[in-house]
C-alpha cells in the first residue's frame, strides 16, 4: 500500500486529499500527511482526513512518501517538484506543469534522472466523456477531424493571480485538442488582454491553433462570464460531436443519425489519482506524462507571445 501526501491543500488540493482518504478507507492507498504554508488550513483538513498536518512541505518529505499530489500556486511548482523528486518520490504536479518552459524542463530532467514517476493533472483527459469521444473519433465515426472548438468560461476567481486565463485554463483544451487528434499544434496565433482582473493578468483569450496534421483549433476562454461553460465541439469529414464537459455528454450528428452516448458519469480527478497510484505501483507511463505536459505549456506560452506580438508564432 503506497504511502501518499497532498502539498497545497486549497481548492484542488483540498480535493486530491478528500480522493486519498476515500482510498485509504478503502486499503488502496496510505494518507500520510498534507502540507501548506497556512498551517492552519492544512490542520484543519488533516483533522478531516484523519492525517497529519504539516506548514512545511520539507517536513512530509521526511515521512517516507511513495507518491505526492502537489497543488501548490504554479510559480512553486518547480521548487515543490525538485525537493520531492529528488528524494525519489514520485510525484502528481497539477497543470500547468510549470509558469515557463526552462522550469518544466527542469523537472523533468530531475525526473528521468531519479527514475520517478511523474505525471500532470490535466484532469480532463480522464473526463468519461472525451475518453468516449477519443473512442468514437478511433471508430472513424466523424471521419477526418476539420476543425475543434472549445469554450471554456467562467466567472472571476481572484485567488488565482500568478497566471492568466491562457496558461491556467486553455492548457485544459490545447492537451484535450491534442490528445483526440493525435497531433501536436505547430502554430499558434492569439489575442488575449486583461480586462478587469485587479493582478493585472489576461482574463480574455481567443487562440488559433494549427496542428501539425493539418486540422485546426479555436479555444475561447475568460474568468468574465457570470456562468461556467466548458465545451467543445468537433467537425470532422462524417460528421460533427458535441461534448459538454461539465455534463459528461457527448452528441454526434452524421448525414443520417443523432447518436448520444451512453455515459456512465465518473469523477474525472478519482480517475486521474486513481491511474496515477496504479502507474507507481506498476512502473507503468501515464497517460499524461511530462512531454504533455511541456507541450500544453508551450503552446500556452507562445500564445501569449502571440498576442503581444499580434502574429503567428510557430513552435519549435
Amino acid at each position: 500500500m503506497l504511502r501518499v501526501g497532498v502539498v497545497g491543500v486549497g481548492n484542488m488540493g483540498y480535493h486530491h486529499a478528500r480522493i486519498y482518504s476515500e482510498m485509504a478507507r478503502e486499503g488502496k492507498v496510505e494518507l500520510v500527511g498534507v502540507a501548506d504554508a497556512n498551517l492552519e488550513r492544512a490542520k484543519e483538513v488533516a483533522s478531516q482526513f484523519k492525517t497529519k498536518a504539516f506548514g512545511d512541505y520539507k517536513e512530509l518529505v521526511k515521512e517516507g512518501l511513495d507518491a505526492v499530489s502537489i497543488a501548490v500556486p504554479t510559480s512553486l511548482h518547480k521548487q515543490v517538484a525538485l525537493e520531492f523528486i529528488e528524494n525519489g518520490v514520485n510525484v502528481l504536479v497539477e497543470k500547468p506543469i510549470a509558469e515557463s518552459i526552462e522550469n518544466a524542463q527542469e523537472i523533468m530532467r530531475a525526473a528521468k534522472k531519479n527514475n520517478v514517476t511523474l505525471m500532470v493533472g490535466h484532469v480532463e483527459r480522464f473526463n468519461p466523456a472525451v475518453l468516449k469521444l477519443k473512442e468514437a473519433i478511433s471508430q472513424g465515426l466523424l471521419g477526418e477531424i476539420v476543425t475543434m472548438n472549445a469554450k471554456r468560461v467562467g466567472p472571476m476567481v481572484v485567488r488565482i493571480a500568478d497566471v492568466g486565463v491562457i496558461i491556467d485554463l486553455a492548457v485544459h483544451d490545447i492537451d484535450v485538442m491534442s490528445f483526440l487528434a493525435d497531433s501536436r499544434v505547430k502554430e499558434v496565433y492569439a489575442k488575449a488582454r486583461n480586462v478587469k482582473h485587479p493582478a493585472k493578468v489576461d482574463d480574455y483569450a481567443l487562440i488559433l491553433l494549427g496542428f501539425d496534421k493539418g486540422m485546426d483549433g479555436v479555444i475561447e476562454t475568460n474568468r468574465l462570464t457570470p456562468h461556467k461553460t466548458r465545451t467543445l465541439n468537433i467537425v470532422g469529414t462524417k460528421g460533427i460531436a458535441y461534448l459538454d464537459y461539465i455534463n459528461q455528454s457527448l452528441v454526434v450528428y452524421d448525414e443520417e443519425w443523432v447518436k448520444e452516448a451512453k455515459i456512465q458519469k465518473q469523477e474525472p480527478l478519482r480517475n486521474e489519482l486513481e491511474h496515477f497510484i496504479k502507474c507507481v505501483e506498476e512502473k507503468k507511463v501515464p497517460l499524461v506524462g511530462g512531454e504533455d505536459g511541456l507541450h500544453a505549456l508551450e503552446v500556452a506560452v507562445k500564445a501569449l507571445e502571440s498576442a503581444g506580438r499580434d502574429e503567428v508564432v510557430k513552435l519549435r
